[in-house]
């Protein structure tokens, strides 16, 4: 519920407080980013770290959380196909990056969702493409540093609802 700006959840949207970051009188711009992740949680243990995962199979959502262990791992996602997109936070410390994983760019490199910088070269995810059950998290701090908490929002494409690719911009307006 973030601090209390979330009031309320219904099948129809959310309610916030008058917290002037999501709310404030006679700014406009505000935009949710809401999934249905399913109504249980589970525990997984298909990978070498246990986590706990709420999934919706048929929007191919899932929201995973677990606990990093400092060394390469691998993680249960419960989506039963390889997720395109994955988006992991340290829960433990706001200081870290949002590590993005997009399986355009590859599992060699990862995004920043918090900063306007390109992919960069480190090998947060193993240089290994994540399987229908585990995605993989090397020693960084963005995915699976040694007792920090961490959720992972993961995202693979279903057919007539949604899918992930990328295109190489040229300037035109085609």
């Amino acid at each position: 519920d973030n601090d209390g700006i979330v009031t309320s959840t219904s099948t129809t949207g959310i309610s916030v407080d008058g917290n002037s970051g999501v709310n404030r009188s006679g700014y406009g711009g505000y935009v949710g980013w809401c999934w249905d992740a399913g109504t249980s949680t589970v525990s997984n243990t298909a990978g070498s770290i246990t986590s706990q995962c709420r999934t919706s199979v048929s929007s191919g959502f899932s929201i995973v959380t677990y606990t990093g262990n400092g060394s390469n791992a691998s993680v249960g996602h419960n989506l039963g196909v390889a997720p395109q997109l994955i988006i992991t936070k340290n829960r433990s410390s706001g200081s870290f990056n949002w590590g993005v994983y997009h399986a355009a760019a590859g599992n060699s490199v990862y995004g920043k969702l918090n900063l306007t910088d390109a992919f960069s070269s480190l090998p947060i995810w193993q240089n290994t493409t994540p399987s229908s059950t585990v995605f993989y998290v090397g020693n960084y701090n963005a995915a699976n540093q040694a007792a920090d908490n961490y959720v992972a929002y993961c995202w693979a494409p279903v057919s007539g609802y949604s899918s992930f690719g990328s295109y190489t911009g040229n300037g035109s307006t085609d």
